[in-house]
């Protein structure tokens, strides 16, 4: 076993939970994402093996642990807590230290989070009332579309003619997706609509700054969301290298800090 000083973050989220262990000089030496499942408290635990297992370190070599995220006070052995925005504002602003707005697309939820020069936070809005935009709607048009959330970034990067969808509720996207199968649309096609659909509600939540960064397990597993986004805005976007865990380095990093 590596002898050496270790922090862990810890990002509870509705749908996944992800534990990242961070050394003394903030670099990434262990990781994990897993569903959260029902028992958030196991699943955080279960995270914490895995990451410590790629560390190749005890977990008694953990100086200290922050936790954020929707379970955050299920982590029991988190000696601390952090609010998610705070936690995703610190974690982008690690990676990208100058004015941003990030956008953070969760499985149940949207954030905007916009950050000043010195990475104050100077506003933020968080979507939680509908699904529509998260994760959740892109897994239930998946569902609709009987096909696999792997699949969905291939299927819309193939599209000649988008669909354009009506609605930005799910409920009546989904009867819109299974009126344009009916009519024999192509699938590349619908899917790079669900996509647009989901792009549009979240720009609408808030104005952006100049320089923009993108987060969350959706775009983790969807590059060409980014892409389309980027087409939309008229600028490039800026991605971290590991965009579903910016909230469990953030979490680490304030470990770090207060320890």
């Amino acid at each position: 076993m590596v002898s050496k000083k270790t922090y862990a973050g810890v990002d509870v989220g509705a749908s996944r939970t992800k534990v990242v262990i961070l050394d003394n000089n903030k670099n990434i030496i262990g990781r994990a994402v897993k569903k959260s499942g029902t028992d958030f408290a196991a699943t955080a635990d279960t995270c914490l093996a895995s990451a410590l297992k790629m560390a190749d370190i005890q977990k008694s070599g953990i100086v200290n642990t922050v936790a954020t995220g929707y379970g955050r006070k299920n982590v029991s052995f988190a000696r601390d807590t952090k609010t998610e925005i705070g936690c995703h504002a610190k974690g982008c602003f690690y990676y990208f230290p100058f004015s941003t707005t990030i956008i953070d697309i969760g499985g149940q939820d949207n954030k905007i989070i916009k950050l000043d020069p010195t990475g104050k936070r100077t506003g933020f809005k968080m979507n939680r009332k509908c699904a529509a935009g998260t994760g959740a709607f892109l897994e239930e048009m998946a569902m609709r579309l009987d096909v696999s959330l792997d699949e969905m970034d291939r299927l819309a990067s193939q599209s000649e003619n988008m669909v354009k969808l009506g609605s930005f509720c799910t409920v009546f996207s989904a009867t819109e997706v299974l009126e344009n199968i009916r009519q024999g649309k192509n699938l590349p096609d619908i899917v790079k609509g669900v996509f647009y659909s989901m792009i549009k509600r979240v720009l609408e939540m808030d104005a952006l700054t100049e320089k923009v960064v993108m987060t969350g397990g959706v775009v983790a597993h969807n590059p060409f969301m980014v892409k389309m986004t980027e087409e939309i805005i008229e600028r490039r976007i800026l991605v971290p290298d590991y965009p579903q865990l910016t909230g469990a380095i953030g979490a680490a990093l304030y470990a770090i800090e207060n320890q």
